[in-house]
């Protein structure tokens, strides 16, 4: 069924939790856009992460929910960071349509001296790495899989670096995360995470406008040429980079009058919200299916008094299996 246009003020805003696509006709520029509340806040606080990490896992999420939910086939797309930094892995996933889990390991050691010393940016808390993008559409299809380097840069500027260098398409891409504090209707103290994001990006009819300033040496020749920026997308980069991190997950701002905010010059659209959910896809078939597959040996140094017990990652479920189970015997 086609998407659904509408103008501001036709519709009940979507509210957290909920991916608004949005295209800007003047300007050439699709995106989307979300404010996530209840869902990160159900992802953080099954782990108590300290709000360092909590911060960065919650940018991570709000950058897979965008971009995973422009997939249109049945599959997942996942976020992770590999580095040196206390924060060393970072791990998103978005399995179509509407499935979001998540977590994060760190060096409790490394994150007390990172914060004491007040080096708590996202960049120095993850150090140097990679930053991989994987799209897995099943069994039947080879992953598809985008490296980006961790260089010093945000997770925000590294994302437009990708579309830059893997999918050539101009793209500029805004991440904030915020903990807030507050009372609940019952007048009671609240602690709340929070994180929204937006990614805009220029997709012209003429392939040859989506060009970016570059530095490029041509055939043969050792002298170096500057694209000149598209005048319609340096506009709509210009906008997207006045948003302040506070609107991105203020719920008083709300998405579609954030977007309104930047783009009603020019008449934005924003279409029908997608939802996204906190699931995770771990199962207990899943595990033993995986656990059948170990080696007696294997078997041996997993169990204690008979009972092997597996805990998710992301969702800390805890599944418990009989060495029976398992084996070949059973």
């Amino acid at each position: 069924m086609a998407e659904s246009a509408a103008s501001l003020g036709q519709f009940d805003f979507a509210g957290d939790d909920h991916v608004v696509p949005f295209q800007v006709e003047g300007l050439d520029v699709r995106g989307r856009a979300v404010q996530l509340g209840p869902l990160l806040d159900a992802i953080l606080a099954r782990h108590n992460y300290p709000a360092p990490v909590a911060r960065l896992l919650a940018e991570a999420v709000a950058l897979t929910v965008l971009l995973g939910t422009s997939l249109k086939f049945e599959g997942k797309f996942t976020v992770q960071t590999k580095s040196d930094g206390p924060v060393d892995l970072l791990v998103a996933d978005f399995s179509t349509p509407e499935n979001v889990r998540a977590y994060a390991r760190f060096d409790d050691e490394a994150l007390a001296e990172a914060v004491a010393a007040g080096k708590t940016e996202p960049e120095q808390l993850l150090g140097k790495g990679v930053l991989a993008f994987t799209i897995d559409q099943g069994r039947f299809s080879q992953p598809y899989q985008g490296i980006v380097a961790l260089d010093g840069a945000s997770l925000e500027e590294i994302a437009g670096t990708y579309f830059r260098q893997s999918e050539q398409i101009p793209t500029r891409v805004r991440l904030g995360a915020a903990e807030l504090f507050d009372r609940d209707e019952a007048g009671k103290p609240r602690h709340r995470w929070r994180a929204g994001g937006l990614v805009a990006q220029f997709l012209p009819e003429a392939p040859e406008r989506m060009r970016q300033p570059d530095l490029h040496g041509g055939d043969g020749d050792t002298s170096l040429r500057e694209h000149v920026e598209d005048d319609a997308w340096a506009e709509a980069r210009t906008l997207v980079e006045t948003i302040d991190a506070d609107e991105l997950t203020d719920p008083q701002v709300g998405t579609e009058r954030l977007l309104y905010r930047l783009f009603h010059e020019r008449g934005v659209r924003v279409y029908e919200p997608k939802a996204v959910f906190d699931r995770c896809t771990c199962s207990r078939d899943k595990l033993k299916s995986v656990l059948q597959g170990f080696s007696a040996e294997e078997i041996e140094a997993s169990h204690e008094n008979g009972e092997i017990a597996v805990t998710c990652e992301f969702c800390s479920t805890t599944y418990r299996f009989e060495v029976s189970e398992v084996t070949d015997a059973a």
